[in-house]
């Protein structure tokens, strides 16, 4: 079998305890060639092909889709204010600068409890009336829970539905993609609860007191805290930068349906200059929350090696690889690092 190192490592992690809970899903050359699950999505529950879990920023590309599919649609330009299309909005950026992690609001900037998580209205408002923290468009920093608000209020504001319904009705739907925002009861029942695979991660996910990564990642806090994380405010709230509930399935699938060029199965729901413009480098440089080097796309981060997708704190990862051809979805609920993706990616890259 082709993709058997694959399987293998896939294997190995769980039997090693460096994973618990998982799915894995890759497709080759337009077709899907791995599909795997492994461990438990609760304890004494085994995880199942429809297991939804948390993914954290592996949804910001997802948010992106749907403000980009407007931006196809002719309903706004990139480089349209902001404000032109959300009264009110203070920050001079652009569509653009937001979809880029450059318009200069990385972080809420009003103190808010972790009940706010769930209304939306009160965080678009404190973004809404907030001064930029650097000149939209100069430098980057990666819109750690901002991104979601700024797209989807976006979303909202052109076309009237809440991004969670358009996700599921324009994207999801015609796709058959088993992801969403904003989860109803019957989907939360599905979904992998999240737990501590290395003790230390907590500490050092949260940066810095005072850091602009803890300022961005702790405010509403909780978004590292399992009693949130795994409870019906979280699942069914709407937060679209960190909260995506999918199956690695979904994520491989959608990234199939891009990596050739917006069509899938005969359903066309981006043309193929959009994917173009979506997947070409749009800020090449520092990026201020990250610390290195990034280069961004309309939504991505793209890779040295021409690959473009987006990692999730905890460990999940999706990405296509136009060079070789594949797409690539690991979904976890063991939040740790990202050194069990690296060994199923050298095992499948020893397969191509």
């Amino acid at each position: 079998m082709r993709f058997s190192a694959v399987h293998d490592c896939f294997a190995e992690l769980l039997a090693a305890g460096r994973e618990t809970g998982v799915g894995l899903a890759i497709w080759y050359d337009g077709e899907p060639v791995v599909d795997l699950v492994g461990g438990a999505r609760t304890p004494g529950r085994a995880w199942r092909p429809e297991t939804l879990v948390n993914v954290y920023s592996v949804g910001k590309p997802v948010a992106a889709l749907c403000l980009l599919m407007l931006v196809d649609r002719g309903r706004l330009d990139l480089d349209d204010p902001v404000a032109a299309h959300w009264p009110g909005f203070r920050t001079p950026a652009t569509v653009r600068q937001v979809l880029t992690h450059t318009a200069g609001l990385p972080a809420f900037p009003v103190p808010r409890p972790a009940a706010a998580i769930a209304d939306w209205d009160l965080l678009c408002a404190d973004l809404a009336a907030a001064e930029p923290e650097w000149p939209p468009g100069s430098v980057a920093g990666e819109h750690a829970w901002t991104y979601g608000h700024l797209v989807g209020e976006l979303v909202r504001r052109v076309d009237g539905r809440p991004v969670g319904r358009f996700l599921a009705e324009e994207i999801a739907g015609p796709w058959r993609l088993d992801l969403g925002f904003g989860l109803g009861e019957a989907d939360q029942r599905r979904c992998a609860e999240l737990r501590y695979g290395d003790p230390g991660w907590p500490d050092r996910a949260a940066g810095a007191p005072g850091s602009l990564w803890a300022r961005a990642l702790d405010n509403p806090p909780g978004g590292r805290d399992l009693s949130v994380v795994n409870s019906p405010l979280w699942r069914g709230a709407e937060v679209p930068a960190v909260n995506l509930h999918s199956t690695a399935g979904a994520l491989a699938r959608l990234y199939a349906g891009l990596l050739a060029g917006g069509v899938l199965d005969g359903v066309r729901l981006f043309g193929r200059e959009l994917v173009a413009e979506a997947t070409r480098v749009q800020y090449d440089g520092d990026d201020l929350l990250l610390g290195r080097r990034v280069r961004w796309t309309l939504g991505m981060q793209w890779e040295e090696d021409g690959s473009w997708g987006m990692g999730g704190i905890g460990g999940s990862s999706a990405w296509a690889d136009p060079g070789r051809g594949y797409t690539f979805a690991y979904a976890t609920s063991h939040l740790a690092d990202h050194d069990r993706v690296d060994a199923l990616v050298d095992a499948l890259h020893s397969c191509l």
